[in-house]
C-alpha cells in the first residue's frame, strides 16, 4: 500500500484548521460533488452508508438555516459560500440489500429493533461526517464543522417528514484572511494511548 507524501498528511491532517470565515470565492456543483465521491468510500458498520448532506447555499436557504444556529455561529455561516447540514437517515436500513447483499437480512434485524438501527447508524453517520470533512480538504476546500445549533429546528425546518435527522452544520470554502485561530495545543500519546 502506497503512503501519503508528507504534504499530504499535511493537506489532510496535521495542517487542517477550522476556517470560521470565507472568502467570497464560489464553490461549484462538481466540488460539492467532489466530496461527496470521496466520502462515501471509507468503511461505515455493514456498508450502512447512513448519512445524508443537504448543501445550504442560496440567500433563502442560509436565511431558513442561520436563525437555527447559536449566535456565535451564525456569521460563520453567512460567511460561507456553502453550508452542508450533515444528517442520519433513520430509514438507512432500507438499503441494506443494495449495499450490503451477502446479508439482506439485515435489514429485517435493524427494522425490528429501532433502538439498534439508531445507535449504529448514528455511529457510521458520524464516522461519515469525518470523511466528508477530509474529503472537503482533499479538493482543497476549508472546512467549518459546528455541532451548535437547534437540531430539532433545523429537523423541522429541511427534514419536515422526520426521516432524517441532523448531526453537524459544516461550512464550506476558502478561507478568509484570519480565518482561523493560532494552532491549539494536541493532546499526546502519553496521555491518549495505552498498550495491551
Amino acid at each position: 500500500m502506497d503512503t501519503l507524501s508528507e504534504a499530504g498528511r499535511g493537506l489532510l491532517f496535521t495542517d487542517a484548521r477550522t476556517a470560521s470565515f470565507f472568502a467570497p470565492v464560489p464553490v461549484t456543483d462538481e466540488e460539492l460533488n467532489e466530496i461527496w465521491e470521496l466520502a462515501k468510500w471509507p468503511p461505515t458498520q455493514a456498508n450502512t452508508q447512513p448519512l445524508r448532506v443537504l448543501y445550504v447555499r442560496t440567500a433563502e436557504g442560509k436565511e431558513r438555516l442561520v436563525k437555527h444556529l447559536a449566535e456565535g455561529n451564525r456569521a460563520k455561516s453567512q460567511s460561507a459560500p456553502v453550508v452542508a447540514v450533515l444528517a442520519l437517515d433513520t430509514q438507512f436500513h432500507e438499503h441494506v440489500p443494495q449495499v450490503f447483499p451477502h446479508n439482506p437480512g439485515l435489514k429485517d434485524v435493524f427494522e425490528g429493533n429501532p433502538e439498534k438501527r439508531i445507535q449504529d447508524g448514528t455511529f457510521s453517520a458520524a464516522l461519515q461526517a469525518g470523511y466528508f470533512i477530509i474529503a472537503a480538504r482533499a479538493i482543497g476546500l476549508y472546512a467549518g464543522p459546528m455541532t451548535g445549533f437547534d437540531k430539532a429546528g433545523v429537523d423541522a425546518e429541511f427534514f419536515p417528514d422526520g426521516r432524517f435527522k441532523s448531526l453537524a452544520v459544516v461550512n464550506l470554502g476558502h478561507p478568509a484572511e484570519n480565518a482561523y485561530r493560532d494552532r491549539l495545543p494536541r493532546l499526546d500519546s502519553a496521555t491518549t494511548v495505552q498498550w495491551a
